[in-house]
């Protein structure tokens, strides 16, 4: 069902869709196939729920998401389960995908008493100012399907606390799991209209969506393509719009590096989720001097991890047939390319009807080769190698995204010259492109994205869920004029 106006609703239309478990094609939900005729009640009640939710302090607006955060804590196994069955990704993955939202949620809440302007001191006497926080208004949330828990819990959470009111569609992939994220928000007591949810496709509720009049800004975490689109469409209809699209995340592991520790980060950020994340690291760029080392053991690694269902193995399915068809196709573009496949390059049978695909690893990768260029999106790993620091950071540099990197050295110079020099959002130094923490800004640059970055800090998610506005006032009964009046000081 939707969530309209504190409701329960099927689609207008009466149409449905399935939403399947991408490691068997067994049927976890049936949610509605909602279009423009939903999206527009949904707006409407988001509107009319404004006024009342803004002027709702957000010291009391922080207690309903404390409630909500704790709900979806209790709920914590239920979900994480739901997060494998529906998106693919391992058990302890789809835990942390519930964490990460109850760790925002206590976050955000928090904010609710945090949230703070800035207050100065005037050039004229008998005059204060501030500035202050104040909602946007009416929020459209479009979220991916690889962290259907998570990445809801960033938006939400720090719109919700602002005082702006949503409409959230989830991925048509996940839609099941937006469901139940937004029932704890209404089994906490949210008022009727400041959260809805309407579920379906893209084309049908998330074009609606962008381009309705009564939506104030758009959060969205997908496609370049789609997210391209929607910066378009927001700048011709000047509306805020924050996108968090792709990534060709690279970890750089140099001479004097912890070889042993490089090569469990390359596969955690290689493998984990099935190479599903934005923050995936698809490159490893590997010092000469300990290139053989480093291959040598990360084949052996990638090819002892265990594939199957997310309950009981270590890498699950890709999320559906379009991005199986879409990795088989890199592998070849890689083997044309030149690059030498070490192991893994093609979907894995006996599995029923999952969309299993091994783990992959090509070496002998050059810079330029589109699959050293290209986010693919799945259990893919390009080896590539450095003569030192700079060549090896100018490498992980060269592509036209900039959302995650990492270096492993044991040399703090070498650190610190990094961790200047690599442009990317995140930067991690002995550690993976993966690990993110709730309390410090989320995203990239160059086409990463746009707009602040998500999570908790500076330029987080507040400030794009809030404007800021600047009161001046003056009690000394005349008239002063700033930067003009010189007399008035005397």
């Amino acid at each position: 069902m939707n969530y309209i106006n504190g409701s329960w609703v099927p689609a207008k239309s009466g149409e449905t869709l399935d939403s399947t478990n991408p490691a068997n094609g067994n049927v976890v939900g049936t949610v509605p196939r909602s279009g423009k005729a939903d999206v527009d009640v949904a707006v409407q009640a988001a509107r009319q729920a404004f006024e009342r939710w803004r002027l709702t302090p957000a010291p009391v607006r922080g207690n309903i998401l404390l409630k909500a955060a704790r709900i979806l804590e209790e709920r914590k196994q239920s979900l994480g389960e739901l997060v494998t069955k529906e998106m693919g990704k391992v058990i302890a993955e789809g835990l942390g995908d519930v964490q990460e939202a109850v760790d925002m949620g206590y976050y955000m809440a928090g904010e609710g008493r945090r949230m703070s302007g800035q207050t100065t001191h005037s050039e004229l006497p008998d005059k204060d100012m501030k500035s202050i926080r104040e909602p946007l208004g009416v929020w459209g949330i479009i979220t991916p399907w690889n962290f259907p828990i998570a990445i809801p819990g960033w938006k939400i959470f720090a719109a919700l606390i602002c005082g702006n009111t949503l409409v959230y569609k989830p991925s048509r992939e996940t839609p099941v799991c937006g469901v139940e994220f937004t029932r704890a928000f209404h089994d906490a007591g949210l008022p009727k209209g400041v959260l809805n949810l309407v579920t379906g496709t893209g084309s049908e509720v998330g074009d609606a969506l962008v381009s309705h009049p009564g939506i104030d800004g758009i959060s969205f975490t997908g496609s370049c393509d789609v997210g391209l689109a929607i910066e378009a469409s927001c700048g011709k209809l000047h509306k805020p719009a924050a996108t968090e699209m792709g990534g060709k995340n690279a970890i750089l592991v140099m001479d004097d590096a912890d070889v042993d520790l490089a090569v469990h980060g390359a596969i955690w950020g290689g493998f984990g989720t099935t190479g599903q994340r934005c923050t995936a690291a698809s490159r490893v760029v590997l010092h000469r001097a300990i290139r053989k080392e480093f291959t040598q053991k990360f084949i052996r690694r990638a090819r002892a991890l265990k594939l199957g269902d997310g309950l009981s193995a270590e890498v699950g399915p890709l999320i559906n047939a379009a991005s199986l068809e879409k990795v088989t196709q890199y592998v070849e573009i890689g083997r044309k390319e030149g690059a030498r496949l070490l192991c893994g390059g093609k979907p894995t049978k006996g599995r029923g009807r999952g969309f299993f695909f091994e783990p992959t690893v090509f070496d002998k990768v050059k810079p330029g080769m589109r699959i050293a260029q290209e986010e693919i999106f799945g259990p893919v790993v390009s080896l590539l190698e450095c003569k030192d620091l700079k060549e090896g950071i100018a490498i992980v540099n060269g592509t036209q995204f900039g959302l995650s990197s990492a270096i492993y050295t044991r040399n703090v110079n070498s650190s610190a010259v990094a961790e200047r020099e690599l442009q990317s959002g995140l930067v991690y130094i002995n550690a993976s492109t993966i690990g993110s923490e709730v309390h410090l800004p989320f995203g990239g640059i160059k086409s990463t994205g746009i707009g602040h970055k998500e999570a908790g800090g500076l330029g987080g998610a507040l400030d794009t869920f809030s404007r800021v506005k600047v009161v001046y006032r003056d009690f000394s009964g005349r008239l002063q004029r700033a930067q003009l009046d010189t007399e008035a000081v005397r």
